[in-house]
């Protein structure tokens, strides 16, 4: 089975680990490195050919579109940042995906297939779903810090104006994202809408009776 080398560009350490992992969920991956600064990247890049490039777009000295305008042999870029404000400026620079953190793992396999299909030159893909990993947990933004939460440890998200209050069976979370986001990251097989301003796990629901 022929691979797919990747490189992870990231300021943010959990950010690159997050990457890192969903990357080892598909087999047709290869991370061949993880790095804390466009110049890292670059170097990186000069010295081996890379497939896919994870890239960050707020980072220090060179923000990721900046240094994606620097690169002469472009990879299928896939932007992971968590500032939707610079997805037109990335598309005009014909980045293969725009991933908004926090993104979940069918989210980043969508955003995959799509840069394989175009390594491929659009011919049909196969093997990434045959062997990919069914997740059991989505990371979550919140105060400044990225949390791994379990679908069994979810009891509901409410919604709390533009947010959405995440309440699990230790604690309580507010991540800037609203209800209707929250719903996209989470399968429905797990977890209900039951009203506008509420998605349940319904794992977790009782019977009631008035």
């Amino acid at each position: 089975m022929s691979k797919y080398t990747c490189l992870i560009v990231d300021d943010e350490p959990i950010a690159r680990e997050i990457v890192q992992t969903y990357c080892s969920y598909l087999p047709l991956l290869q991370v061949a490195g993880l790095c804390g600064n466009a110049l890292e990247a670059k170097a990186i890049l000069q010295e081996r050919k890379i497939d896919i490039l994870f890239l960050d777009i707020n980072m220090p000295v060179l923000d990721g579109i900046a240094f994606l305008k620097t690169l002469k042999n472009q990879p299928q870029v896939i932007f992971t940042t968590a500032y939707k404000e610079y997805a037109a400026d990335a598309f005009d620079l014909s980045v293969c995906d725009y991933l908004l953190k926090p993104f979940s793992l069918e989210r980043f396999i969508v955003a995959v297939d799509k840069a394989i299909d175009r390594l491929l030159g659009s011919s049909p893909l196969k093997p990434v779903s045959q062997d990919k990993k069914e997740e059991d947990f989505i990371f979550i933004r919140a105060n400044g810090k990225i949390f791994k939460v379990l679908y069994n440890d979810l009891l509901y998200a409410e919604a709390s104006g533009n947010n959405t209050k995440i309440i699990t069976s230790n604690t309580t979370l507010l991540p800037a994202m609203t209800l209707s986001n929250m719903e996209e990251m989470l399968p429905s097989s797990v977890f209900l809408r039951t009203h506008r301003s509420f998605i349940v796990n319904k794992s977790k629901i009782t019977p009631y009776r008035r």
